[in-house]
């Protein structure tokens, strides 16, 4: 079986270096480079946005409500035990300002990858989005279409629907989570399960799963097909505190002991031409 050259864009929290490891170490991969983005391109009209009270107002309630998940090292205790988190390959890191840097651009086409890998990193536009000899796949935190954007885990808990707790992978295309899906990977669901824990389970879950997609890649399996419709895309600013209070009381009131599920993953295989 041919090995497949790839490139991986991702973040640097405990879950994006968990699946980066996961990917290096798939049989079927060649790995090139690690691509992580700094943020530290700042300029005026950046600076302009981020010091606007309603911008400085959100930031603030955001770093408020997700203490919880860098906090006593939760996240990076669930994903790599005592270990303190690290990326396997630190050789092929390539630090960039953002994913959509001409530099990205410019390592692409010089590395000319089979495949982009790509999960945790900023919404990619332009020329990148035609790079990778077989294109570009992205893993998100939600069950494209009904749950797009951020927060999916959380939202999926405020409609009462636990069993579309999960992620996709999918390939990427210009929107925000629309592209042909590849695989949904469902997390079990235990009684006494939180929001943070659902969500670092289905990312561990799909940890493997993105690797086992590298082995069928490589053995010429064909997967995709186009999302039935657009669903609900979900932004940061819709969350707030009335939503995250009914949350707690749902978990609370036994929300999660009406609905233990075991885990499932479900492979989309392209539809017949």
């Amino acid at each position: 079986m041919n090995r497949l050259r790839i490139l991986i864009l991702c973040g640097r929290s405990p879950r994006h270096l968990y699946v980066a490891n996961a990917l290096c170490a798939a049989p079927a991969a060649e790995p090139l480079a690690i691509v992580q983005e700094t943020g530290a391109e700042l300029n005026g009209k950046k600076l302009l946005k981020l010091l606007r009270p309603d911008h400085l107002t959100r930031k603030a309630w955001r770093w408020l409500r997700d203490r919880r998940r860098y906090v006593g090292g939760r996240e990076a205790r669930f994903f790599f035990g005592a270990t303190p988190p690290r990326l396997d390959r630190p050789e092929l890191v390539v630090q960039v300002p953002h994913v959509n840097h001409p530099q990205v651009l410019a390592l692409a086409d010089r590395l000319d990858p089979d495949l982009i890998c790509v999960f945790g990193t900023s919404i990619i536009h332009g020329g990148l989005l035609e790079r990778g000899r077989l294109g570009i796949v992205n893993l998100h935190g939600g069950l494209s279409p009904d749950y797009r954007g951020a927060d999916c885990t959380f939202w999926a808990l405020y409609n009462r629907e636990p069993d579309k707790v999960g992620c996709t992978l999918h390939w990427i295309d210009a929107g925000i989570d629309t592209g042909r899906l590849i695989a949904h990977v469902c997390p079990e669901v235990h009684p006494d399960d939180d929001e943070l824990i659902l969500f670092w389970r289905g990312v561990r879950d799909s940890a493997a799963v993105y690797a086992e997609l590298l082995q069928r890649l490589a053995a010429g399996e064909r997967l995709g097909q186009a999302q039935p419709h657009r669903g609900r895309l979900y932004q940061v600013r819709q969350r707030g505190l009335k939503h995250e209070l009914q949350v707690e009381r749902l978990l609370r009131q036994g929300l999660l002991r009406e609905h233990p599920l075991a885990a499932r993953v479900r492979w989309y295989p392209a539809e017949a031409v």
